[in-house]
């Protein structure tokens, strides 16, 4: 019998699966212990992927949404660009820029072959955020940019290695672009190293089932995880939600707020998310280009569906996207796009909110709604040139039997804050207050979840600050009766004791004793807050997550 009619044995298949899952993890174990700056190291902001070779998603690490689904069309841009025939063993492709297939410049794709015989079975892909990619602010993030000249280096779909000859020139034009070579060059073996785990492990498994027995494997988990999808989204009731959604403003024209609105569109196993309302693209660095809207309604789809469906690209076929061209959800070049992740996520809470109509039973309250970036950079006699970042979540909003969890990156982001030790010995500042923000999340049967309060303190003069912060004008609201959580706070204390309102996005200067204290938001509360249990509220008390009521 031929390698590829051998008869697919529904046992071997699973088997399979969960190897190219454990694959997958491995590649990402490998990418976050390999890398070199903290934002990796401790905040975990990287992902890594396998596809197949038309770009299809084969399997994905535990990692990071908004990454595995940026992946896509970053995988698929390699391909036009370099045909499968042309790729040979240890062959590497990298790209960023937003208008090639990438999401924003920061978030480098690295792409790797996978061979058998001389001919690709498979690709291994790794997403990281590299801490600074050049541009006019340390860290790569500039909440006052106007266009995308100011971000960063752009880097098309390029070859980077071939076989295992690195292209020096392309190496020397990166290392000059950008303000810490050395880490910048880390971080990106370490993606190197990730998707050599991934085609050694995959390259093994094809040689044990033989690669025309293990493709028919993988086609047969794409269809069973579309059909899986298809089925769930068929028992939604069928019908046209709507949602509106607020983001507070774009960092350059502070006091216009950003409209998204989003109607699902379900029915006969699939989803349509039409984007017609939303506003026109923005100034600022929010826009977010199309792959990064793909991302949030994928994840979207993933969380009103069965968890227990594989996730590969079988899972996305049954979802499609109408995106206004010029509009903040999809931008035309060059506008800015640095900060889309709050963009993202914003745009995940509002089709959630959407779905919400559909699949009541399932569906939290909103949540803190951002992923607040602040990114530090300088230089000093201690610790050099640095640039350091942290990632500063919120809560999560409760759902139908729970409380939302305190200070958890939810939806499509899954980072970590830095600890005060990383921070203190990446830079000098000095982490003063590291604690739950009382009182933060909203009220309900189920309350929920609580911000963070940190504050940090500068030990040297001229660091300079990027701060993207979100629901600073709006809360994130309740479900089923329950109440709003609190909005977003962020102060700066200079040193002579004056204090700074900051609005939402800040580009500024710091200086020795100067402070910034940060509160971000709460999640919404889900049912009536009478119906809350004096037990649930005592130990809230108890716990110092809520306040005394001033009349008791």
């Amino acid at each position: 019998m031929a390698e590829h009619d051998a008869p697919l044995d529904p046992i071997t298949v699973e088997v399979v699966r969960h190897k190219i899952d454990g694959i997958a993890d491995e590649m990402e174990d490998a990418l976050l212990r390999s890398s070199f700056s903290p934002i990796v190291k401790e905040g975990l902001d990287a992902s890594a992927s396998l596809f197949l070779p038309d770009g299809t998603t084969l399997a994905q690490a535990c990692a990071i949404p908004i990454h595995l689904a940026t992946l896509i069309p970053a995988v698929g841009r390699i391909l036009t660009d370099f045909p499968l025939a042309t790729m040979g063993e240890g062959d590497v492709y990298i790209l960023n820029d937003p208008y090639c297939g990438g999401t924003h410049l920061p978030d480098i794709a690295v792409v790797m072959p996978v061979l058998r015989g001389g001919r690709v079975v498979a690709l291994s892909a790794a997403m990281t955020h590299h801490q600074d990619v050049g541009g006019m602010a340390p860290g790569s993030v500039p909440t006052n940019a106007t266009e995308i000249f100011q971000e960063g280096i752009r880097i098309p779909p390029v070859q980077l290695r071939r076989g295992e000859v690195f292209d020096d020139t392309l190496v020397r034009m990166l290392r000059q672009n950008v303000r810490m070579p050395e880490v910048f060059m880390g971080d990106l073996n370490a993606q190197i190293a990730a998707c050599t785990v991934g085609a050694r492990r995959l390259g093994d498994l094809a040689e044990r089932y033989g690669d025309n027995h293990l493709g028919a494997m993988f086609d047969e988990l794409i269809h069973r995880s579309e059909a899986m999808t298809r089925d769930a989204l068929a028992r939604l009731p069928a019908g046209r939600y709507r949602h509106v959604g607020h983001m507070d403003n774009d960092g350059v024209e502070l006091d216009r707020p950003l409209r998204i609105e989003v109607e699902a569109v379900v029915g006969d196993g699939t989803v349509h998310f039409d984007f017609t309302g939303t506003s026109d693209q923005a100034k600022g660095p929010m826009n977010c280009v199309p792959s990064g809207s793909a991302a949030a309604a994928y994840y979207a789809v993933r969380a009103v569906t069965d968890p227990e469906i594989p996730t590969n690209g079988g899972c996305f076929r049954p979802v499609s996207l109408h995106l206004p061209e010029g509009s903040l959800v999809n931008p035309r070049a060059p506008a800015p796009v640095n900060a889309r992740t709050a963009t993202i996520k914003a745009i995940t809470n509002t089709i959630l909110g959407a779905l919400a109509e559909a699949a009541p039973e399932r569906m939290p309250a909103a949540n803190s709604g951002a992923l607040l970036v602040l990114a530090f950079g300088g230089a000093d006699a201690t610790h050099g040139t640095f640039v350091v970042g942290d990632l500063i979540a919120g809560g999560s909003g409760a759902g139908p039997g729970a409380d939302g969890v305190d200070v958890v990156e939810s939806d499509a982001t899954n980072c970590m804050n830095l600890p005060a030790e990383a921070l203190e010995m990446e830079a000098p500042i000095r982490l003063l207050d590291n604690s739950l923000r009382t009182g933060s999340g909203g009220e309900g049967t189920n309350r929920g979840g609580l911000g963070i309060v940190r504050e940090y303190e500068m030990l040297a003069d001229g660091i300079t600050l990027s701060h993207r912060g979100e629901r600073h004008f709006s809360q994130a609201p309740g479900l089923a009766g329950g109440g709003a959580g609190q909005a977003a706070r962020s102060v700066i204390i200079r040193a002579d004791g004056r204090e700074e309102e900051v609005p939402s996005k800040l580009q500024t200067v710091l200086n020795r004793g100067d402070r910034i204290r940060v509160e971000t938001a709460g999640g919404g509360g889900h049912g009536d807050p009478a119906a809350r249990a004096d037990a649930a509220r005592a130990r809230d008390l108890a716990d110092g997550k809520i306040r005394m009521p001033a009349a008791e």
